[in-house]
C-alpha cells in the first residue's frame, strides 16, 4: 500500500511541476511564432569577409522600412519578405560589389533551429524560428543574427529606446520576462527534461504494481 501511495504522491508532484513548466514551454512556443530572425553567413572568417558581412547587415537593416513597411504580425512580415526576396538579394549583392568582391549572394526564407542567443539586453531562447537567411559566397564563415521582426535590432535614428524597451512594446508580459530574465526559463525548461524522465519511471512503476496485484 505504501508503494502505491508513493506512486500517487510522485504523480501529484509531477503534475504540479508539469503545470508550472508547461506554461514556460507555451510562452517559448508563442514567442517563436511571432519572430522573424535575420541570419547572415559570411564567405569565410577572414577579416575582409567578416567586415563584408557586417556591411551587408547594415544595408539590409537600413532598408527595413522599405522591405517590411507597416507589417503588424509575423505573417505580414513573412509575406513581405517573401514577395521581396529578389530585392533583398539585389541589395546584398550591391553591397558585395561596392566592396570590390564577386561573391554570389542568396536570400531565402527558412525554418531553422537556433541556439540560445544574446542580443544587447535580450536573450532569445533556443528553438526553431522562421528566418531570412543571407548566404555570401561559400557561406563558411561565422554568422551574424538578430531579430528582423519585430524590429528589435534595426537602428532607427528617430528612436532612443533600448532593445528591451522595444521588446516590451511588441510582446506580452510573459514573453518579455522570458526575453529579459533567461535564468528563470532555463531552470524551468531543464525541469521539463527531469519531469519527462520522472514520469516515465512513474509509469513503469505503476505497470509493475498492476502486474504484481
Amino acid at each position: 500500500m505504501k508503494r502505491l501511495e508513493l506512486i500517487l504522491l510522485a504523480g501529484l508532484l509531477g503534475a504540479i511541476l508539469y503545470a508550472n513548466v508547461s506554461s514556460v514551454s507555451r510562452t517559448v512556443d508563442k514567442l517563436q511564432a511571432q519572430v522573424l530572425r535575420l541570419h547572415i553567413l559570411a564567405n569565410s572568417d577572414s577579416e575582409e569577409d567578416q567586415a563584408l558581412k557586417l556591411a551587408v547587415r547594415d544595408r539590409l537593416l537600413s532598408c527595413s522600412e522599405e522591405l517590411f513597411g507597416d507589417a503588424q504580425t509575423l505573417e505580414e512580415a513573412y509575406d513581405a519578405a517573401q514577395s521581396k526576396l529578389d530585392r533583398i538579394r539585389e541589395i546584398a549583392r550591391q553591397v558585395v560589389q561596392e566592396q570590390g568582391f564577386t561573391y554570389d549572394v542568396e536570400a531565402e526564407l527558412v525554418e531553422m533551429p537556433f541556439d540560445e542567443r544574446v542580443y544587447e539586453d535580450l536573450t532569445m531562447p533556443a528553438g526553431v524560428y522562421e528566418a531570412l537567411r543571407i548566404t555570401i559566397g561559400e557561406a563558411e564563415g561565422h554568422n551574424w543574427w538578430c531579430v528582423m521582426y519585430p524590429p528589435l535590432c534595426i537602428p532607427a535614428a528617430e528612436s532612443v529606446r533600448s532593445d528591451a524597451d522595444q521588446a516590451e512594446a511588441y510582446f506580452d508580459q510573459g514573453e518579455y520576462d522570458l526575453l529579459t530574465n533567461p535564468r528563470r526559463y532555463r531552470a524551468r525548461l531543464k525541469c521539463a527534461e527531469v519531469f519527462s524522465r520522472l514520469w516515465d519511471r512513474i509509469r513503469e512503476s505503476a505497470d509493475e504494481f498492476e502486474k504484481s496485484t
